[in-house]
């Protein structure tokens, strides 16, 4: 089903949720092929783009083959942000540009102020929502989680500032910051936030298969942002079309499909990074490949031990395809 943030058509409700160190242009591509509807990149700060810093605008180039894409920027200041999201509108050829309020880590929520620690403040997430609204001609979404602790939840609240200020989508993550990501999403608070807001809601968090899906969509979000349900299954994508915009219920990829994606992320990483940082890469994703498959431990042990690709190619070769 589609729907629009703004005026981007966003083909299926179901979206790359942005992970930093994850949602490089390699890992959006793979899941771009698999069919998600909006690829949303990883976080970039405000600071590194006003600074020049060449691998945060190199992290901020597109590739053709993505659109509809979205590019997150972070930061807990009014003017560094506004300069930020003026780069991305004119200088990269992303779709909309999202402002991150949602951000647990303490390097960004607690050291620099930005992230989830914006939703301290309400008036500060007005200000610089409106503030990059104003000055940029994509449209612009912001995501946020439920609060900052579960005593101080106020994503209603900062979700209609967010819609005053001229945002055209929200993203909201169901947990606060102090679950970081443990515990379950809470889902009612979602629901909240959508019969709040007349802009379209994407909800985030839990969604790993058709099941989860159905319970999101119960909120009455427009779509589904899923971050690390795609993680060694960017095929949710396809999975979760299949049912919800066709009806059916397709199988789940074969060990050669595994392998074959794998090779071809690789391969991306390769153009993109080099040898050396797609060697590295992709053994984390490899191991996300192959979780909770029997001996996937001591695979990934193996993996981690080689330093050629070739070898770690004929380990996973062996392991999914056989001798």
């Amino acid at each position: 089903m589609k729907f629009n943030i703004g005026n981007i058509e966003i083909p299926n409700q179901f979206i790359l949720a942005p992970m930093a160190g994850v949602c490089n242009e390699a890992f959006r591509l793979i899941c771009k092929e698999q069919g998600a509807g909006l690829l949303m990149a990883e976080m970039v700060s405000d600071k590194a783009i006003a600074y020049n810093n060449p691998k945060t605008l190199k992290m901020t180039k597109v590739n053709p083959l993505e659109h509809p894409v979205s590019m997150q920027i972070f930061g807990a200041s009014v003017d560094s942000m506004v300069k930020a999201a003026k780069y991305v509108d004119e200088f990269t050829d992303c779709d909309i540009i999202d402002i991150n309020m949602g951000c647990p880590v303490n390097k960004v929520a607690k050291k620099s102020g930005a992230g989830s620690n914006l939703l301290r403040n309400p008036e500060l997430v007005y200000a610089i929502t409106k503030a990059v609204v104003d000055n940029v001609k994509k449209p612009v979404t912001v995501k946020i989680r439920t609060g900052w602790y579960e005593n101080s939840i106020n994503a209603v609240e900062n979700a209609k500032l967010i819609e005053k200020a001229g945002a055209k989508a929200i993203t909201v993550h169901g947990r606060t910051r102090s679950q970081f990501y443990s515990g379950k999403a809470n889902y009612a608070i979602i629901k909240d936030v959508v019969e709040a807001v007349s802009i379209p809601v994407i909800g985030n968090g839990d969604v790993v298969d058709i099941e989860s899906a159905k319970k999101m969509f119960l909120t009455g979000c427009k779509g589904i942002a899923i971050g690390r349900g795609s993680l060694g299954n960017p095929f949710i994508f396809r999975e979760l079309n299949a049912y919800f915009n066709e009806g059916k219920i397709i199988s789940k990829p074969t060990n050669k499909e595994i392998y074959d994606i794998i090779i071809k992320q690789h391969n991306l990483l390769l153009n993109l990074k080099g040898e050396r940082l797609a060697n590295l890469e992709m053994r984390s994703h490899i191991a996300w490949y192959i979780k909770g498959r029997p001996n996937s431990s001591h695979i990934k042990e193996l993996v981690f031990k080689q330093d050629s690709f070739n070898d770690v190619k004929k380990i996973i070769e062996k392991y999914l395809l056989g001798d």
